[in-house]
């Protein structure tokens, strides 16, 4: 593995799991997502055409790739178990007291959000990518984006005391 691969995996690791783990809600899935993500940049490395930023590229494989998953069978199966709380003894007590420990008002609320609304917050003011950069990842329109973001602060809003997140309420983008 090039010295290059290293430092890049370095620097935007723990940035594409984040990103993996806010779609796909499972930490050992999205380190798998990014292992393929940096195998699939090593691979098609000279693909990459410097138009956007290498952060910005990486997170947009990072979120195709999650779509894969989230359309899969391996995902649907997975689903599947949980809800029959098959495999449920294969969790540690540090897993259950970090699953735990993630469960905020707000994380809850955005994994109720349908993946199209979830993916433009998470981008937006979690990865805090512009608009123009959200819609070139998403490969849709600005006015796509900025409809979307405005859909999902208003479900957000139904869904969270606004008096906690007034934040919501007044974001221009």
């Amino acid at each position: 593995m090039s010295e290059h691969l290293v430092a890049i995996m370095e620097e935007h690791g723990e940035y594409c799991l984040r990103v993996a783990y806010l779609y796909v809600k499972d930490w050992a899935m999205a380190e798998e997502i990014v292992q393929d993500v940096f195998f699939s940049y090593y691979l098609q490395q000279d693909r990459f055409e410097q138009r956007a930023s290498l952060k910005t590229y990486l997170v947009k494989i990072t979120v195709h790739k999650s779509h894969d998953y989230l359309r899969s069978w391996k995902n649907k199966r997975h689903q599947l178990l949980e809800k029959l709380h098959i495999g449920a003894s294969k969790r540690t007590p540090e897993m259950m007291l970090l699953a735990q420990d993630e469960r905020t008002t707000l994380t809850n609320a955005l994994f109720e959000l349908p993946i199209t609304y979830r993916e433009v917050v998470i981008l937006y003011y979690y990865q805090e990518l512009k608009v123009r950069e959200i819609a070139d990842i998403l490969t849709c329109a600005e006015n796509t984006v900025k409809t979307r973001l405005h859909r999902a602060r208003k479900m957000l809003q139904e869904k969270l005391a606004n008096n906690k997140w007034e934040v919501l309420m007044n974001d221009n983008f």
